[in-house]
C-alpha cells in the first residue's frame, strides 16, 4: 500500500513564514532596544520638543513642565539627562547653531585656503550664514535671544563662534592682508553684521530693505551678489 502524502495549503505556509518573520523582528528589537538607546531617543525627543516651543512662542515660552508636556515624558528625565532646563537649552543650541565650522575642521580649512588667501572661504562663510538664517526660524530665534538677554549660556555660545572665527582670521586672512591699508577684520565684521540684520529684518518685519525684498529669491540673490562683489573688492 502506498504512503499517503499530505500537502499543507500554500496560504497556511505563507502565514507560518510571516509569523516566524514577525517573531525574529521582535527578538531583534529586544536586542537592539535598551536603556542606552531609549535614553538617546528620549534626549532627542526633548531637544525636538524644545525646538517646537521655540518656533511657536520663543524662548519666553520655555519651562521644564512645558518641554516635558510637549515631549510627552516625565519632567524628571530632563534633570536626569541634562541636569536642568539650562543644560537642555545648551544641548539644543549646540545642535542647532548656525555656525557650521567645527574646531576639528580648522586645520583642513586653513590648508585648503592658502592658495587664494582665503577669498573663497570668506564668501562661502557669508553665503552659508545668509542661507542658514534666512531659511531657519530656530536659528534666527537664537540670534534674537542672544541680542535681547545677557545670559551665561548665550555668552558661552557667542564666544565659541568668536574663538573659531578669530582662529581662522589669524591663520588665513591676517597674513594675506598684512602690509596693506585694508583692515579685513573690520570689513568682514560689517559684512557679517549686515547678514545678521538683513535676515532678521526680512523675516520679522517682512518689509523690503533699500527696495530689496528678501522674501523673494531674487532679492536674496541680489544680496549674495553684493557680498561677492565686496569680497572681490577687498581682494583687489
Amino acid at each position: 500500500m502506498g504512503q499517503t502524502i499530505c500537502y499543507k495549503p500554500k496560504s497556511l505556509m505563507m502565514e507560518k513564514k510571516s509569523q516566524i518573520a514577525a517573531k525574529l523582528n521582535e527578538m531583534a528589537r529586544k536586542v537592539t532596544d535598551g536603556p542606552v538607546r531609549n535614553k538617546e531617543r528620549t534626549k532627542a525627543n526633548l531637544v525636538t520638543a524644545l525646538g517646537k516651543i521655540l518656533k511657536k512662542d520663543g524662548f519666553s515660552g520655555l519651562s521644564i513642565t512645558r518641554v516635558a508636556d510637549v515631549a510627552k515624558v516625565d519632567r524628571r528625565l530632563i534633570y536626569d539627562y541634562f541636569g536642568s532646563l539650562e543644560g537642555l537649552v545648551k544641548d539644543y543650541l549646540n545642535q542647532n547653531d548656525y555656525w557650521k565650522i567645527n574646531p576639528e575642521e580648522i586645520d583642513d580649512i586653513v590648508q585648503n585656503s592658502k592658495e587664494d588667501g582665503g577669498k573663497k572661504l570668506a564668501f562661502d562663510v557669508l553665503d552659508n550664514q545668509f542661507d542658514s538664517l534666512i531659511k531657519n526660524e530656530e536659528m534666527r530665534r537664537i540670534i534674537t535671544w542672544g541680542l535681547s538677554e545677557k545670559l551665561p549660556i548665550l555668552r558661552e555660545l557667542d564666544m565659541k563662534r568668536e574663538n573659531i572665527g578669530n582662529q581662522l582670521l589669524n591663520e588665513v586672512f591676517d597674513g594675506h592682508f598684512q602690509g596693506t591699508d585694508k583692515n579685513f577684520r573690520a570689513m568682514y565684521a560689517l559684512l557679517m553684521g549686515g547678514v545678521y540684520y538683513l535676515t532678521l529684518h526680512a523675516k520679522m518685519q517682512e518689509n523690503p530693505f533699500c527696495g530689496i525684498d528678501l522674501q523673494e529669491p531674487s532679492g536674496q540673490e541680489e544680496i549674495k551678489k553684493a557680498l561677492k562683489q565686496f569680497i572681490d573688492l577687498a581682494y583687489s
